[in-house]
Parts: structure tokens; C-alpha cells; sequence
């Protein structure tokens, strides 16, 4: 396949394919315990606390690491950096299937995971710039992000299914092999870049990781979108997280409330392919970023002020697409907008955004004794301020590499 004279070779399904099932793992090991939680408690002898601390420190960890995994990814190249943040999931894995009953073999596996993590999701963009002719770039960022997904409903839908098959200790050697099998595979079949540059001649340079960092943090835009992804991260990820309460908050039963996570992951899978796919097709990134956040505060007000299932399933699933669906969106964007400043630099930033986005849970549920036991009112603030992000962010650029593009 050529374009304008640049060589696209089909070696990159190999590669993306060999880093999606990295992801898919990493997400796995991340969420297994989530579902088991009660019988974790017990086969470890710990409070079911101390297992929520196992998923909670990805999130933690993520935040000292996630610098340094740029710096990383954009010194030693993509294959370098990822790999060594595969192969400490593959090893940390391991420990904790060597020692299936040890809480503390568990939290030192947790924290090896977790510090390979930043590795491996601060590279989207670095693949698809390395690998992918710019036409493409958004849509292969989405298609990464379905790795996330499918990582998430593996680990929620396999560790009860696993445990009562194999037993605890039989899910966790399971999930060893898995990781070690991927990552082998990472090791084996995956390139650092092509043979020749995705990218026309000299819109493949970049600059050094600190002086690309220094460019970014200068650019007014990024901290727009970001103010965007971290408020619409933490909506996401706080219903997913609290939607228990939110559940009986709204007399809702269990079943309703695994149906109405499962509508809000389809919806951000669904959003995750079609809106960077579109995005791509009309060169543009800058309306469907506007549109979709602008659609993401009726849905998030629906969410909160809405009353019966039919409109909250619709709320749900308008939310997952609109909020999910922007986030890989949003990092091609950022790539763009701060060349050349390296992509994992800037992928790093916005993931950090994300991952820091959790807080805003811990305040979700710390406030709502302050309103008499209730999430909807911290729901609604964070829709009405979702809205004066999506005000601010009708201030930012278009993409300078899809305006060039446009005008040709």
C-alpha cells in the first residue's frame, strides 16, 4: 500500500495486533480480583479492603511512573520500552500464581504489574504514528483501545467462571500462562518501527523528550482537553465504580446494575471505533471532540435527575460513547497539536489525566454523607462542569495536521 510516496507496510497488523493482547492482559490482571473480591478476602485471610487496595494501586502507582514510561518509550523506542513493561507484567504475574495464597506475594505482584503498566499505555499513539499513515491514526488509536475493553469484561466475566472450575490458585496460574504466552509473543513477533517512516519526510522528527515536554506544558490547548478527559474519565469511571450504590440509590436490582455497566463499556467500545473513525474520513477533530462532550452532559444529567430504566439504560449508553469514544480521540488530538513533541510524551500526559481522574471518585463517595446519602447531586456538578469544559474547549485549534491536510 503506498500514499503520496510513502511505503505502508502490512507487517503493522502483526504489531498491533502483538501490543493489543499485551493490553488485553494488563487490564486482566489489573480488574480479576474485582469480581471475586469476597473470596479473595478469604483465601488470602485479608478484609475485602485489602483487596480493593490491589486495583486501586494501578491507579496510585500510575501517577510517579507514568514521566518516566514516556521518557522511556520516546529514548528507547517503542519496542524497548513497551517490552520491559510486558515482561515485569509476565514476571509479577508469575509470583502471584507461585504463591496463590500469599496477600503479600498478591501486593508485590499488584505493584510490578502496576509499574509495567505506564509502559504499555503511554505507546498508543507511538504505534499508531510509527506504524500507520496519518489517515489512519485516530481510528487505530480506537481500535488500541478496544484491548482496554475487552481486557475489562475478560477479567470481570472469567474469574468466577475460573475459580469454580480450577479453584483460586488454578485462576491465577491461568492468568500467568495467558500473560506469559502474550508476552512472548510481544517479544518475538513485534517490531520497533518499519523499514521506512509512515510519516512524509520531515513530519517524522521529533524533538528531545524534554524539550517536547516543555512545548506541551506551554500549549493552552492540551490543558483544555484535559480539564475534559479528567472530568469525563471520572463520570465514567465513577459510575463503574460506584454503581452499586447508584443502583439501590435508584432501587435498581443487581441484574439491572451489571446490564447497565455493560450498556455503558458497549457504548464506549462502539464510540471507540466510529467517532476517531469519522474523524479520520472528514479530517477534522476538533467538532467531533465539541459534539460528543456536548452530548455527554444531557446524558450525564439523564444519568442523575432521570427516573425508570428505559431512560437510564439510553443515559448509559449515550454517555459510554460520547465520554469513552472521545478519549482515544482526544489523545490523537493531543499528539497533533504538540508535534514535535514525542507521542509518548504527549500520550502520557492525557493518560495520566485519566488514571488521575480516580479522585474524583474518593470525593463522589466522600460527599455523599454530606447529601444525605445520595451520589446524584456530585453526579450533577460534574455534568454541569463537564459542560464549562465543553464551553472552554469551543476555544481550542483545529489539529494543524488536519487543517494541511484539508487544504491539499
Amino acid at each position: 500500500m503506498a500514499e503520496s510516496g510513502i511505503r505502508i507496510y502490512p507487517y503493522r497488523w502483526v504489531v498491533l495486533i502483538a501490543f493489543m493482547l499485551i493490553n488485553v492482559m494488563v487490564q486482566v490482571l489489573w480488574i480479576c480480583f474485582a469480581p471475586i473480591a469476597s473470596i479473595a478476602a478469604t483465601a488470602y485471610g485479608v478484609k475485602r479492603d485489602d483487596i480493593d487496595l490491589l486495583a486501586n494501586l494501578f491507579m496510585l502507582v500510575y501517577i510517579p511512573i507514568s514521566f518516566p514510561a514516556s521518557w522511556a518509550i520516546d529514548s528507547f523506542g517503542f519496542k524497548k520500552a513497551v517490552g520491559f513493561g510486558a515482561t515485569l507484567m509476565a514476571v509479577f504475574a508469575i509470583l502471584r500464581a507461585v504463591f496463590p495464597f500469599s496477600y503479600t506475594a498478591a501486593l508485590i505482584g499488584a505493584i510490578g504489574i502496576s509499574i509495567g503498566q505506564p509502559f504499555l499505555l503511554n505507546a498508543f499513539t507511538k504505534l499508531a504514528a510509527t506504524w500507520f499513515p496519518q489517515k489512519q491514526r485516530a481510528t487505530i488509536t480506537g481500535v488500541m483501545f478496544l484491548a482496554l475493553f475487552a481486557g475489562i469484561g475478560l477479567g470481570e466475566t472469567l474469574g468466577p467462571a475460573l475459580v469454580s472450575a480450577s479453584g483460586f490458585a488454578g485462576m491465577q496460574i491461568i492468568y500467568a500462562v495467558a500473560t506469559t504466552a502474550s508476552v512472548a509473543f510481544f517479544l518475538v513477533f513485534a517490531r520497533a518501527k518499519p523499514p521506512t517512516s509512515a510519516s512524509p519526510q520531515g513530519e517524522d522528527s521529533r524533538a528531545l523528550v524534554l524539550d517536547g515536554l516543555r512545548q506541551i506544558l506551554k500549549k493552552r490547548d492540551v490543558y483544555l482537553m484535559s480539564l475534559a478527559l479528567f472530568l469525563g474519565s471520572g463520570i465514567v469511571n465513577g459510575v463503574f465504580t460506584l454503581i452499586d450504590g447508584i443502583g439501590k440509590e435508584k432501587s435498581f436490582s443487581v441484574e439491572q446494575g451489571v446490564l447497565l455497566t455493560t450498556v455503558l463499556l458497549l457504548g464506549g467500545i462502539v464510540g471507540s471505533i466510529v467517532i476517531p473513525a469519522i474523524s479520520d474520513s472528514i479530517r477534522r477533530r476538533k467538532p467531533l471532540l465539541l459534539i460528543g462532550l456536548f452530548l455527554a452532559v444531557p446524558a450525564t444529567l439523564g444519568l442523575a435527575l432521570g427516573r425508570g430504566f428505559a431512560a437510564e439504560f439510553t443515559s448509559f449508553f449515550i454517555m459510554g460513547f460520547c465520554i469513552t469514544g472521545l478519549t482515544p480521540l482526544a489523545y490523537q488530538y493531543g499528539a497533533e497539536i504538540t508535534h514535535p513533541a514525542p507521542e509518548g510524551t504527549s500520550n502520557g500526559i492525557f493518560a495520566l489525566v485519566v488514571q488521575a481522574s480516580g479522585f474524583l471518585i474518593l470525593l463522589m463517595d466522600g460527599l455523599k454523607s454530606a447529601f444525605k446519602g445520595s451520589y446524584m447531586p456530585s453526579i450533577t456538578g460534574l455534568a454541569l462542569l463537564l459542560a464549562i469544559s465543553g464551553v472552554l474547549l469551543c476555544f481550542i485549534k483545529e489539529s494543524p495536521e488536519m487543517s494541511r491536510r484539508s487544504a491539499k
